[in-house]
């Protein structure tokens, strides 16, 4: 596992206004992936999460949300002071639950598969497309030129359950194509469950594609009903 820094990503600033997101590159300001994602659900998925909170109740439902957010915050930095050499193997074996499921993460999806790093938390931008986002890792897993997202979950996921990550991967190796005039290969998420259970999940070929294509549409509808340009 070794840097390589051909690739130059873009420094920007974040910004919140009326709810959503935005990078800011000079003067060009962005709406962040996640943003267009959560703007554009479809009344199902909108249904679904307001059953899931009334079934739970509010409060019960924002405390299992911070957590899980406070949860995965902490997992991703453990992640990423691991590939910059800030830490060693010892700063695992304290048995807290975010370094163990980080440490899951590591040494059944990263050891002896990322060959070559290009980047992590890199910003990337598709300036034709009007949208930005901050990918986990990108760089050569297994031989091939990819994007890696970093996730956690309190139970194990299916992949139908888990289609906003796809799309996340797919708006995210659009913009690096775009703007870097590569091919990237496959969107790859690595996940963990908090009961330590490890999950990995790609598209690739077609499938990829086919993420590219669902998450332009979802930018289209996104603007459309913000009334924007």
């Amino acid at each position: 596992m070794k840097w390589n820094n051909k690739f130059t990503y873009p420094k920007s600033s974040r910004s919140l206004k009326n709810g959503f997101r935005h990078y800011l590159f000079n003067n060009n300001k962005l709406p962040s992936v996640t943003s267009i994602l959560q703007a554009t659900k479809s009344e199902e998925d909108k249904a679904a999460l307001e059953n899931w909170k009334q079934r739970v109740g509010h409060t019960e439902a924002n405390k299992i949300k911070n957590e899980a957010s406070s949860r995965g915050s902490s997992m991703h930095l453990h992640i990423e002071n691991f590939l910059k050499n800030r830490v060693n193997e010892s700063f695992f074996e304290e048995n807290e639950q975010y370094k163990n499921m980080a440490k899951e993460i590591i040494d059944k999806g990263i050891k002896g598969k990322l060959e070559e790093i290009y980047g992590i938390e890199a910003t990337l931008q598709n300036p034709e497309h009007k949208y930005a986002g901050t990918a986990d890792l990108i760089g050569v897993y297994t031989g091939e030129s990819v994007i890696i997202d970093f996730k956690q979950a309190n139970k194990p996921k299916k992949s139908d359950y888990i289609q906003d990550y796809f799309l996340q991967l797919g708006a995210y190796t659009l913009a690096h194509d775009k703007v870097y005039g590569t091919k990237m290969k496959a969107g790859i998420i690595l996940l963990c469950t908090k009961d330590i259970l490890f999950q990995e999940f790609k598209i690739e070929g077609p499938e990829l594609a086919m993420y590219q294509n669902l998450f332009l549409g979802r930018v289209k509808k996104f603007y459309e009903i913000n009334n924007l340009d």
